[in-house]
């Protein structure tokens, strides 16, 4: 699993992992959720989350209308977190890959 240390929304990350393992449909599960896909293809052990609504953006949209005077506002903010937390994992996934291109082998 790729290290989630110093990342943005390192914490949002490691509830919404929690929560998803435990099968509670949080904000953070949802959040998450919304790109799993993408995660798993940076290192993140994304667990399986056939249980979870299919339109996963729009439940989480719908539960911030619960907890929130302006769901279009923390969605966007969400929304935002997650780009962040994405291109800093590519980043890194980036770099990672180019320091370990030995640079001999072409020779």
């Amino acid at each position: 699993m790729a290290e989630i240390a110093r990342l943005p929304a390192e914490d949002r990350l490691e509830e919404g992992l929690l929560d998803l393992r435990q099968g509670r449909p949080s904000v953070n599960a949802l959040w998450l959720s919304a790109a799993e896909t993408r995660l798993r293809s940076l290192g993140i052990a994304v667990p399986v989350t056939d249980w979870l609504p299919e339109d996963r953006e729009i439940a989480l949209y719908d539960l911030l209308q619960g907890e929130s005077d302006d769901p279009y506002y923390r969605y966007n903010s969400l929304r935002g977190e997650l780009d962040s937390l994405l291109c800093a994992l590519e980043s890194r996934k980036q770099r990672l890959e180019t320091h370990s291109v030995s640079p001999t082998a072409g020779l």
